[in-house]
């Protein structure tokens, strides 16, 4: 309504100014006119007149005709969509403090997580390498190379990384262990982003390893160019001891360059180059070659052939264990003042262990004086946090592509989509798992960033500003970021379009609600400071679509609620319509999905955003606007007595979402049409006509007011929300809450005959943490209930504590949620995103969320 009558209003102004200018135009403009000799009334021209108006009129012709064709091809030129044009605005990465040393500071990286081991830079067309490995499982070979669940490694992941220059990883493959470790270099002579170096080192345990399958390692170091430039391979018959050399080539960003290995183990190498336009697949290359070689001549190696001008070279190197050998590439090797062996020997042997060490005590004197855990937890807690920030800034990656956007208005239909593609985009993003989920989420990130600031200021605005730069034009960000290849490869087609009318909740509002708190409490120096400042200035403009975007597409009908759009009202197969775009996909929802619902986590995210634009507001000293004013949205949004009317069940004492709802929803088996035969399967069966009403529900869901602490420290209320959090039959466990109650007519219910429950009992650590920030706050918080919410912050955290570290310990991984009722880790694994919160829980650092 507001829109519309501001467009009224100015289109009336519009059609007054133009009458007036009629007006003002009316006279006609006098002409000199003389009689003629006939008794006509003529304009008298004279030569010089003749010439001007004819050359008005040629003028007038050309325009007139280059007029016409610009609206005829404006007429045959399609509009480009809105879903797929980019916000109008300065991009974020276009700030100076992103450019410059900043840039190329963070050029090379491990940014490819979803192989064990992978280096690539970040652009869009890099020179990458990476590592394979010959495995045993079940008794045959196996070549490994992108993280899978299926080759069941004992354990890997980053020990330690700092997400800049250094990595510690350790993988444990049936018996073989391998450790790489990683650094970069900048020195005088070398190319734009510095050389790197990759130590890997392989042992055995005796103990698990069947000598059948030899007496020694198979790895394969590869190195591919997605510029397709060719590779030279240095000789024909490699040998390390003559020459460290192995290959070189040359790029328009790093110059020549050149890789080196060294090694004082007795190995043996060989090597093959492909030429080929996909990089997504290497893998399936080496397979072949090896396979082809064991047909011709009855070994496992490469054929030591290239095709013509190979764009990926890979090198086999066989050792008997243990081994160690350092691999280096060297930059700017086409510069006169390069001096090679002095370079190579930096970057090798005890030059290279010596920086390593220097690097790994930096990272433990930075992570003590990040965290202060010496005096909060035990030493193996200490261990389980630093591998839980090294695996997430070890798990940040590059990606570069173009998103699927769906056309269909039907989301969540299992079927072909019509879709268009967005515009070629970047992002550098840390991920919630490299084995099942490399690429970036949404509103994982949010929760990513509040522990990448603490670590990174520098990175972590690099992240959010690659995050809002993806921004369209109506202020939509899409929320799975599916880009390249390498990620299109590993998701199920039907998961791949992206629905321009759906959200995801706008975490990012978290971190930066965190951010903007330190810079209150002055956690940053005046240069840091300084650049969040200017940050925050130039997001603004984003981050205001954003909130717009949420605010107008995803409302309810009643003032202060809103709804997540993208619920399937027409399914016939699952029990309750899952709400993905909510991030809790299978939390139980009203039955019945319809425009009359409203869903309280929404409307708690919404009440997050309009306070973060409200403090940016204020740290900026930026007026508000009449048509938004955030600090009145998030007064209504935090009003007590409004959330009650509309989200409390005084039966239950606890917070629900509304909507058109009924408990008799089940899944039973019946015959089904399909064709021209019938077959048995699980449909949905309603036994009751649905009403409007709350859905009695409870789980994380209704502890979002007591999160977003909207409730008084001394009402009634808070005492109610902390009996609930306490009842074992509830949500307690001793191993963090349930995400569903025990009670709940869908607590660990299959959702359809093939979907098992997820967020419908199992343990989830970002959830945990929220309400344990809002346990700390509520006990440093004057109020009848302070020593409850005290007692109960301190079991919580404990039980977190230890049952994580103790999976870890057991299972060598952080997992993606924890079993209710045993504690064992379960589903994607190693799942170093928001679990990794287990570092701030342990460094008990809430800040403001």
């Amino acid at each position: 309504m507001t829109g519309s009558g501001r467009t009224t209003v100015r289109n009336r102004a519009n059609s007054l100014s133009d009458a007036d200018s009629r007006r003002e135009r009316r006279p006609l403009l006098n002409r000199h006119r003389e009689r003629s000799k006939y008794g006509s009334t003529i304009p008298i021209f004279n030569t010089a007149n003749l010439k001007l108006v004819l050359g008005i009129c040629f003028v007038g012709f050309f325009t007139i005709f280059f007029m016409i064709r610009h609206l005829m091809n404006s007429a045959t030129e399609p509009k480009l969509p809105r879903a797929v044009t980019p916000f109008p605005a300065p991009k974020i990465m276009d700030l100076p403090q992103f450019q410059g040393e900043h840039k190329e500071s963070l050029y090379w990286g491990t940014y490819r997580p979803h192989t064990y081991f992978g280096i690539r830079a970040r652009t869009p067309k890099s020179l990458m390498a990476g590592l394979m490995w010959v495995g045993v499982k079940d008794g045959r070979y196996h070549l490994r190379h992108v993280c899978r669940h299926e080759d069941e490694l004992s354990t890997y992941g980053w020990t330690k990384h700092n997400g800049r220059d250094f990595g510690n990883q350790v993988l444990v493959d049936h018996g073989m262990t391998f450790t790489t470790r990683f650094l970069k270099s900048k020195v005088e002579g070398s190319g734009y982003g510095g050389d790197w170096a990759v130590r890997i080192n392989v042992e055995i345990d005796k103990s698990m390893w069947n000598e059948e399958f030899g007496r020694g390692a198979q790895l394969f170091f590869y190195l591919a160019d997605e510029a397709d430039n060719a590779l030279d391979v240095s000789r024909e018959n490699l040998n390390i001891h003559e020459d460290s050399l192995l290959a070189s080539g040359t790029r328009e960003d790093i110059g020549d360059w050149q890789l080196h290995l060294k090694s004082m183990d007795d190995l043996e190498l060989h090597y093959s180059g492909f030429r080929t336009p996909h990089f997504h697949n290497l893998s399936d290359l080496v397979e072949e070659n090896l396979a082809s070689q064991i047909r011709k001549h009855a070994k496992l190696q490469l054929s030591d052939s290239i095709d013509d001008a190979p764009n990926v070279l890979v090198f086999q190197i066989i050792g008997g264990f243990p081994f160690t050998t350092d691999i280096a590439l060297i930059t700017g090797t086409d510069l006169e003042s390069f001096r090679e062996e002095e370079r190579v020997t930096m970057l090798t042997g005890m030059s290279l262990s010596n920086k390593l060490k220097y690097k790994e005590q930096e990272f433990d004197k930075k992570f003590e004086k990040t965290f202060n855990l010496a005096e909060k937890v035990d030493s193996e807690s200490i261990s389980v946090g630093k591998a839980a920030i090294g695996n997430l800034l070890g798990g940040i990656g590059y990606f570069y592509g173009q998103s699927k956007i769906a056309l269909s208005r039907i989301p969540n239909l299992r079927e072909d989509v019509n879709y268009i593609s967005y515009w070629p985009t970047e992002l550098y993003t840390a991920v919630p798992s490299r084995s099942f989920f490399p690429r970036g989420f949404l509103w994982d990130e949010g929760f990513h960033e509040l522990i990448i600031w603490r670590w990174d200021i520098h990175i972590s605005l690099d992240i959010i500003g690659n995050w809002l730069d993806l921004m369209n034009i109506d202020g939509w960000i899409p929320r799975e970021q599916i880009l390249g290849a390498e990620s299109l490869s590993r998701v199920p087609v039907e998961f791949v379009p992206q629905h321009p009318t759906n959200g995801n909740p706008p975490t990012l509002f978290l971190a930066l609600n965190d951010i903007i708190n330190g810079l209150k409490n002055n956690k940053f120096t005046a240069r840091d400071g300084s650049e969040i400042s200017l940050f925050l200035e130039r997001a603004f403009v984003r981050l205001e679509a954003w909130f717009h975007w949420f605010n107008t597409t995803q409302s309810g009908k009643q003032m202060s609620s809103y709804y997540w759009h993208g619920r399937d009202n027409r399914t016939m197969r699952e029990i309750n319509p899952k709400a993905l775009s909510s991030g809790l996909d299978d939390y139980p929802r009203a039955s019945h999905p319809s425009e009359d619902e409203y869903h309280l986590d929404l409307r708690c995210w919404m009440l997050l955003a309009a306070d973060c634009m409200h403090s940016i507001q204020e740290l900026l000293d930026m007026e508000s606007k009449p048509d938004m004013d955030y600090g009145y949205t998030a007064k209504l949004l935090s009003n007590f007595e409004l959330l009650n009317q509309m989200h409390f069940d005084g039966a239950y004492d606890a917070y629900f979402d509304f909507g058109n709802h009924t408990e008799k929803v089940q899944l039973r088996w019946k015959e089904v049409e399909a064709g021209n035969y019938a077959t048995r399967q699980l449909v949905r069966d309603v036994k009751e006509i649905p009403i409007l009403r709350l859905v009695p529900h409870i789980g994380y869901v209704s502890f979002f007011p007591f999160m977003g602490r909207i409730i008084p420290s001394d009402s009634w209320i808070l005492e109610k929300q902390l009996e609930l959090i306490l009842n074992r039959s509830l949500l307690w466990t001793e191993y963090g809450l349930r995400s569903l109650a025990k009670t709940s007519s869908l607590y660990m219910k299959h959702n359809t005959e093939h979907d098992p429950p997820y967020w419908r009992g199992p343990v989830w650590i970002n959830m945990n943490y929220r309400i344990l920030s809002a346990l700390h706050h509520y006990s440093q918080v004057n109020g009848p209930y302070q020593a409850k919410a005290k007692a109960a912050y301190a079991e919580l955290r404990s039980n977190l504590i230890r049952n994580i570290v103790r999976n870890y310990q057991q299972s060598g991984f952080l997992w993606e949620q924890y079993d209710q009722i045993q504690g064992k880790g379960k589903g994607a694994h190693p799942f170093t995103g928001w679990t990794s919160l287990v570092v701030l829980i342990m460094a008990e650092a809430y800040g403001n969320i």
